[in-house]
C-alpha cells in the first residue's frame, strides 16, 4: 500500500481531520498530482480557515505551475490569517516568497 493509500484509508475513517488532509496535499505534491493536491488543500482551508500551512504550500504549489496570479492570492490569504493569528515565522515566509514572485 502506498503512502498516498493509507492516508486515504485514514481519510475514509476521519475526513474531517486537517492534518490527514494537508498530508494528501503534500503527497500528491510530491508527486505531481496538482488537480488532488489543490482539492486536498481547499479540504484544509474549508476544514480550518486558520490553518496556516494549507496557504503558504499551496501557493508555492501554484507559483511552480507558472500560475502566479493564483499563488498570489492564496498567499495574500494566508498572510491575512498568519497574521490574525499571531503565526509571525509564516508570516514571515509567505510574506518573502510572495516578494520573490511578484513583478
Amino acid at each position: 500500500m502506498s503512502r498516498r493509500e493509507k492516508i486515504e484509508a485514514l481519510l475514509a475513517e476521519t475526513p474531517d481531520d486537517v492534518f490527514l488532509n494537508y498530508s494528501l496535499a503534500m503527497e500528491c505534491t510530491k508527486v505531481g498530482e496538482v488537480d488532488d493536491a489543490r482539492k486536498a488543500f481547499a479540504t484544509c482551508r474549508e476544514l480550518d480557515p486558520n490553518y496556516v500551512p494549507a496557504y503558504f504550500q499551496e501557493g508555492q504549489l501554484l507559483a511552480g505551475q507558472d500560475q502566479i496570479a493564483e499563488a498570489q492570492a492564496i498567499l495574500n490569504e494566508g498572510i491575512a490569517v498568519a497574521r490574525a493569528v499571531g503565526d509571525d515565522h509564516a508570516l514571515g515566509e509567505m510574506t518573502e516568497f510572495l516578494a520573490q514572485i511578484s513583478p
